[in-house]
This record gives structure tokens, C-alpha cells and sequence, in this order.
């Protein structure tokens, strides 16, 4: 089959769902969307229901992988309380066995398979183990520590080995953009904290949370960088940071988040959103 064959997995979540958009609108395209349920998307993208934790289901898919010349890997599996579930040994294993799953059947069948997508975060540089350098950047070495992040690159460095196959790894910092029902989707957990404080007629209160300066990275953003990747000969088994190029503080950011909520501020309230 001509063209290019785009396989995005985890299609269902803010990364995959702007990933899926992106590619719907370009020529020459083909676009295959794998997540357990379909993304609330109009296209021309043909959605394949597959859970990755299944590796029966993923070999018995095989054959709709033929034709794949891309792969964007944006799967995920959390553990509840997440922060604390980065260090436990069953969520990385979980994501590995996710990748593992898919490209093991697709790499034996996808003869013209060019370039595949993988998606880290700040956690490679060890945010979550203690204070980083800043600016963090892509050449430093490997921090050491455990991290799914280490398990898929490595996985996928060794099964590309010899192959006319590169890859590249995209490093966005907070993600906002659009995703129905993603547990990842952190507008959509402000927003019902919102309206759940209005509903109780209360203003919005700061939550509480440590004054650090971040960066965010659009979906649609990170769509097109995952458009450049894909087809820039350039970024071959190299790995890029993608952020919108600004910061903020939290805490700075809640008088206008309150205002188009269409809520008062009220004074600060410590708290965890999950409970």
C-alpha cells in the first residue's frame, strides 16, 4: 500500500486524541487509532478497539498492522495516587508490557515500518526524585533511577536494532489540551472542582501546592512536533524537550483561572483534589 500508515496508540488520552486530530488533516495519511475506547473524534481515522494489556488480543490484531509505517506510542497506565505510583515496580513493568505488546506482532508484520513516536516527560531528568538543574536538557546523561520511561527506550532501541527503523522521544512538560475522560486531563479536574465549589455556592479556593515554576505544553503543539519527528530525517533516534516556551506558578495563575470560571477567589484552602 502507498503512503504512509500512521498507528497511534492510546488514542483515547490528551496526547493520542491531538495526535489522531493532527494527522486526520493531512494529506497522504493513513491514520489508525488503537485505545480500549474510541476518541471522540469525526475523521477519516479507522479506530482499532485493543487493550495493550493483552498481548493475546495485540497477536491477533497483527494483521491490521501490515501496513504501518508510523507508530506513536502515547499509552499510559497509572496507579491511584500517581505521584507515588512512579516509583512502584508494577506501573513501569504495566507500560513496558503495553509497548511490548503492540510492537512485538507489529514489528514481525510491518515490513515498511520507518519511525516510531515515544513519549517521556520530567521525570527523565528525576523531578520526581529530588530538585533538577534548570533548564533540564535532552543530552544529559541518563538520570539513575527506575522509570518506565528507561524499560520502553531501551525495548525499543533493542528491537529496531537492524532494521530500516528509527525512533525519537518527545519530552512535554504539563500537558493541556483535550481528553474525555482521561484521568491525565488536569483542565478537566480544576473544572470540576470548580463546579462543584459553585454548586455548593462557594468561591474558588486555592488549593495549596509548593510555589515551583513550570512549564506547559499544548496538545496541539505537541501534535506538531510529533508531525516533525515522524517525517524530519533529522530527528532520528534523538530526543527533543517540547514546551510552549513560557512559565507560570499556580498560585499566580488562580485569579484568572476563578475569573473564567466565572467564580469569585476565595481565600486559600489546603487540600487534595482526589479527595
Amino acid at each position: 500500500m502507498a503512503g504512509n500508515t500512521i498507528l497511534i496508540a492510546g488514542a483515547s488520552g490528551i496526547v493520542g486524541r491531538a495526535a489522531v486530530a493532527r494527522f486526520n488533516t493531512l494529506s497522504g495519511w493513513r491514520v489508525i487509532s488503537v485505545s480500549r475506547r474510541a476518541p471522540d473524534l469525526v475523521g477519516p481515522h479507522e479506530h482499532l478497539a485493543l487493550d495493550l494489556s493483552d498481548a493475546s488480543a495485540c497477536e491477533a490484531a497483527s494483521a491490521k498492522f501490515a501496513d504501518v509505517t508510523h507508530v506513536v506510542f502515547a499509552a499510559l497506565y497509572e496507579l491511584p495516587g500517581l505521584v507515588a505510583g512512579w516509583r512502584e515496580t508494577a506501573q513501569m513493568e504495566t507500560n513496558l508490557a503495553f509497548l511490548s505488546n503492540l510492537m512485538t506482532p507489529l514489528l514481525r508484520v510491518a515490513k515498511r515500518l520507518q519511525h516510531v513516536t515515544l513519549l517521556q516527560g520530567t521525570k527523565a531528568y528525576g523531578a520526581h526524585i529530588a530538585p533538577i538543574k534548570v533548564p533540564a536538557r535532552e543530552r544529559w546523561p541518563r538520570h539513575q533511577h527506575a522509570n518506565f520511561y528507561w524499560l520502553q527506550e531501551d525495548w525499543i532501541r533493542a528491537a529496531l536494532k537492524g532494521r530500516d527503523s528509527n525512533f525519537s522521544i518527545l519530552r512535554p512538560q504539563v500537558i493541556f489540551g483535550h481528553g474525555l475522560g482521561s484521568p491525565m486531563n488536569m483542565l478537566a479536574a480544576i473544572g470540576a472542582y470548580g463546579a462543584l465549589s459553585k454548586a455548593r455556592g462557594e468561591p474558588l479556593r486555592w488549593p495549596g501546592g509548593a510555589p515551583y515554576v513550570a512549564s506547559g505544553t499544548c496538545a496541539n503543539l505537541l501534535a506538531r512536533a510529533i508531525e516533525w519527528v515522524c517525517t524530519s530525517p533529522a530527528a532520528a533516534n534523538e530526543t527533543f524537550n517540547v514546551t510552549n516556551g513560557d512559565v507560570y506558578v499556580w498560585r499566580n495563575l488562580w485569579p484568572a483561572i476563578a475569573k473564567s470560571l466565572g467564580m469569585e477567589e476565595g481565600e486559600p484552602r489546603p487540600m487534595k483534589l482526589s479527595d
